[in-house]
């Protein structure tokens, strides 16, 4: 079976359309039945696993009322039918680098240690189990390490109000030392893998429509220029969020007339998006900026084979 289409390539300042003719291979209706099952049966595998994250502070730590759980099994299952519409989608949608494991896969698994490391320090004093003890240790130490003036642990202490008890403030410390440590060692194993697996894949194409569904690359100006500014940009937010945010969500604090010292599934909430934000900006501007030289190698190794084609034909 035969196939024509358009292919566009640009020589100097002008675009050359070209009428390409390849054989083609009729598809068996029996392999794109099983690629769709495939599809359906991975989007429903991350939604589950997203319900799972999102009702882990519910599961190991007593509930403040009965309709904050209620509250949280509609979010986890509204995040749930999300993923599985994205997932399960063809087409792109909000999900970025969703064809180029293994960056959600990273941040995944980043929140949901976050999550469940720190639920067992906020369930330390209600049952003194040896692994709670061993977390709750680990992240006084590492909150002692970092806690200078107006370092990111230090302005941690404006999410409590000012009759805080010593305890309370102790354990927000210690939920911030190991908020931070999980955080970093999340930034560190994508770059190890991002450098050592030539993230996305050297031997593939990186699809932009479906990874970032939200850059468009036509949109004006040069795509390596544009991609390097975003990252930077993200790059920038990422290191800077962690003392912001503690300063404004005061401020969301106080007109609400909410304390996180009285729930502590809200203080678990609260510390992990704390460290999440920042290091999902610091990811995602990492990945740009590797789009952006693997554009730029790309473009490099086509004047080479410009320049190698122009002396063959010289010669």
């Amino acid at each position: 079976m035969w196939a024509r289409s358009w292919q566009m390539r640009q020589s100097g300042g002008s675009r050359i359309y070209t009428w390409n003719k390849s054989r083609t291979k009729k598809a068996r209706p029996g392999k794109g039945l099983l690629a769709v099952v495939a599809q359906l049966s991975n989007a429903v595998v991350r939604a589950v696993l997203v319900i799972v994250v999102i009702c882990t502070p519910s599961l190991l730590l007593p509930a403040a009322s009965p309709d904050s759980a209620q509250v949280v099994v509609l979010v986890a299952l509204f995040a749930g039918l999300f993923t599985f519409s994205e997932y399960a989608s063809r087409y792109p949608g909000l999900i970025e680098f969703r064809d180029a494991p293994p960056f959600n896969r990273v941040r995944a698994i980043g929140i949901f240690a976050t999550l469940f490391l720190l639920s067992l320090a906020a369930g330390a004093p209600d049952g003194p189990q040896t692994l709670s003890l061993i977390v709750n240790a680990t992240g006084l130490v590492l909150a002692h390490a970092l806690d200078f003036s107006y370092s990111p642990i230090w302005l941690l202490q404006v999410f409590l109000p000012e009759t805080a008890s010593n305890g309370d403030l102790t354990l927000l410390r210690a939920m911030g030392g190991l908020s931070f440590l999980i955080g970093l060692v999340t930034i560190v194993i994508f770059a190890i893998l991002m450098r050592l697996k030539g993230w996305p894949n050297r031997n593939s194409s990186f699809n932009v429509w479906v990874n970032l569904p939200t850059f468009d690359p036509t949109a004006g100006g040069d795509v390596v220029a544009r991609l390097t500014r975003d990252a930077r940009v993200n790059l920038i937010l990422g290191f800077t969020l962690p003392f912001l945010m503690p300063v404004l969500a005061s401020y969301g604090i106080e007109n609400l007339d909410v304390s996180i010292a009285s729930s502590s599934q809200l203080m678990v909430w609260m510390v992990s998006l704390w460290s999440f934000l920042p290091v999902s900006l610091l990811m995602r501007g990492m990945a740009m900026g590797r789009i952006a030289h693997m554009i730029t190698e790309r473009r490099k190794q086509i004047v080479r084979d410009l320049v190698e084609q122009g002396a063959l034909a010289s010669a």
